[in-house]
């Protein structure tokens, strides 16, 4: 999916399709994100740099990626039993979180996880391991000393090495 979203984000700017603003109704977390996949094998390195918003829980919500343009690159939705990928391509439909990962970026990433990760505390639905700097869950490591100034790194050592990157914006008060 990272190729894909660069080849999107190409797509979104030629065509024009702005963002839409965060949906009124649901608490957002937006920021901004680096993903870095190192290569292996036959695989080239691979890295995506977008904005984000994020809204929900590993059981339903919404994750939108956006170019530094403005222009939306991804969206993904998901509730139990489905995951729906958008792109200015089409649409995909996976039966899970999971899938959609993995068919998509073409590695198993924790987008389940995320909300209670980018929130600085391990995701109930797997056990987890504390560490003076943060936790261990799922195989990855995440970092959250940085959180107080809205720095997140969560990186995974198992080949291929993953590494994200995340900077919170700061609420409004």
């Amino acid at each position: 999916m990272i190729r894909g979203l660069l080849a999107a984000s190409g797509l979104a700017l030629a065509a024009g399709c702005a963002i839409a603003p965060p949906a009124a109704g649901g608490p957002w977390t937006t920021g901004r994100l680096s993903l870095r996949v190192d290569a292996v094998a036959d695989q080239p390195a691979q890295s995506l740099s977008a904005a984000f918003e994020l809204s929900g829980s590993s059981r339903g919500g919404e994750l939108r990626l956006v170019s530094p343009l403005g222009t939306q690159l991804a969206a993904a939705s998901w509730s139990p039993g489905t995951a729906i990928l958008r792109t200015p391509v089409g649409e995909r439909r996976f039966d899970s979180l999971d899938e959609l990962a993995r068919q998509a970026l073409g590695e198993r990433l924790p987008l389940a996880a995320l909300p209670d990760w980018l929130a600085g505390r391990p995701w109930p639905g797997e056990p987890h391991r504390s560490l003076d700097d943060g936790f261990e869950q799922l195989g990855w490591r995440v970092q959250t000393l940085r959180l107080a100034e809205g720095f997140i790194t969560a990186a995974r050592a198992a080949p291929p090495a993953v590494q994200l990157r995340v900077k919170l914006d700061r609420a409004e008060p």
